[in-house]
Parts: C-alpha cells; structure tokens; sequence
C-alpha cells in the first residue's frame, strides 16, 4: 500500500518540473524511510539524484519497496494549477496500477493517471574528489547563469580562495561574473585547489532555473575539468542533487 499527503502542492509540482528538466520518465523507488530516485538524462550527459524521507509528509504509508514510473510532462499537466494553499494527496492503486492525485484547497480536484513499466537498476553516483566548493543563493545564480546566456552557449566555472567567477565567451561577445568571497550572495567558498570547468548552458542553465523554485541556496563542487555536482537546500528537508559532465574540449 502506498499513500502520502504533502500540505504543499505546490512545492510537489515545481519538484516535478525540476526533475523533468532532465528526464521525460521517473521511476520513484518507495520505501517505508521514503521515496528516492537517480536517473540519467538520455544522452548521460546529465543525472539527477532526489531523496524525500518520510518525515517530510504529513501523512506516509508504504508497507514495503514499490517502484512508481511515471510521464512526468503527463503528471506536470494534472499538477499545473496545484497552489501554495493547497495540500496534495497522492496513491497507488495495485489493482489497477493508476496512481491518484488529489489536491485539496478550496475545494478538491481528483485525478488519476496510468503508470509505466519500470525502469530497470538506478545509475550509480558518480565518485569524484571535489577541490572547489561554493555556496550561493539561487536568486544570483540564475541571474549569472542568464546573463551568461546572452553571449554564448557554455561557461566556464572557476574557483580561488577568494572568489568564485563563470565566464562565458561567444561570437558577439562575453561576460565574466566575479563573486568576490566577502559578497553576500556567496555563502561559502571552499578551495583546495585552484579549479575551472566548462559547462553546456542549455543543461547548466535549464537545471538552475527549475531548481530555484523549489530552492533559495545552491551548492556547486567541481574540479578541473571533472562533473560538476549541484545541491539544492530543499524548504522541508530531503536532496536534490544533479551532476553534470563538463565540455573539456571547450576550454581556453
């Protein structure tokens, strides 16, 4: 049996849409802790990492290990209206295999939707050393990350022991974003060594403005021309986490 309650449907919904910047289908791995999920993107380019445990729901019921896969684009459009006043009760039916959606507020709208085949093992984490650890809020990365947008297609990340930079070069122009380690966007700044890396916008960017709905602080971890790995502070608690590959090729 599995049954939870979250009294923030919307929240549910932008995690949705956050996880769906990267893959079209999510096998959910429930379990009496909680509800998990890693997956990579169809070009393994991309892996997403999400964790809720159970003590983030109101209410949670699930007797044993369950695999939930779902049409993300299909549940986002059942989600679509959920509000931050409403609360979103969600089931499975084994007998049917339908999962059912219910969002409650001032007034309550039931949906049900068919589940898919599930995936087959989870990828596993990638293990990489970290030499460069920054902290920020997401209002400022998102913001870098546009501004980036403006005059190419990638940026390059780099980290020192005082201050933290993306700059992005392209046929236009360029733009260099300098976080200096007394600012107050930047939370945290950790170097071991000194580190750039140089990364797609067209998944950098989606990521960060996707997950910054659901996020007010973002963790990035890198090294020279390794994966980049960006946490986001969740509001009630749990992980999500994404790790994506650098274009190497692409370095000055």
């Amino acid at each position: 049996m599995f049954n939870v309650k979250m009294a923030d449907a919307k929240l549910f919904r932008d995690l949705m849409s956050a996880i769906s910047t990267l893959i079209d289908e999510a096998t959910f791995n429930a379990s009496p802790e909680g509800i998990t999920l890693r997956a990579m993107d169809p070009s393994h380019v991309a892996m997403v990492d999400f964790e809720w445990p159970r003590s983030v729901f109101e209410g949670y019921t699930c007797d044993q290990p369950t695999k939930i896969c779902v049409n993300l684009s299909e549940m986002q459009k059942l989600l679509r209206g959920a509000g931050t006043n409403e609360s979103v009760e969600i089931s499975l039916d084994e007998q049917t295999k339908k999962l059912n959606i219910k969002l409650r507020g001032k007034y309550t709208r039931t949906f049900s939707m068919t589940t898919l085949e599930a995936a087959g093992e989870e990828a596993p984490i990638p293990k990489i050393v970290f030499n460069a650890k920054a902290k920020l809020t997401t209002a400022a990365l998102r913001q870098s990350m546009d501004d980036a947008s403006t005059v190419s297609d990638h940026v390059r990340l780099e980290a020192s022991p005082d201050k933290f930079v993306m700059i992005a070069t392209g046929d236009v122009g360029s733009a260099k974003i300098e976080l200096e380690k007394e600012s107050e966007v930047l939370l945290g700044l950790e170097v071991k060594e000194e580190s750039k890396a140089t990364f797609s916008l067209s998944y950098l960017a989606e990521i960060i403005k996707s997950a910054s709905t659901t996020s007010d602080i973002a963790t990035l971890e890198f090294s020279t021309n390794m994966p980049v790995r960006l946490d986001f502070e969740l509001p009630q608690g749990g992980k999500l986490t994404y790790y994506l590959a650098p274009r190497i090729e692409s370095e000055a």
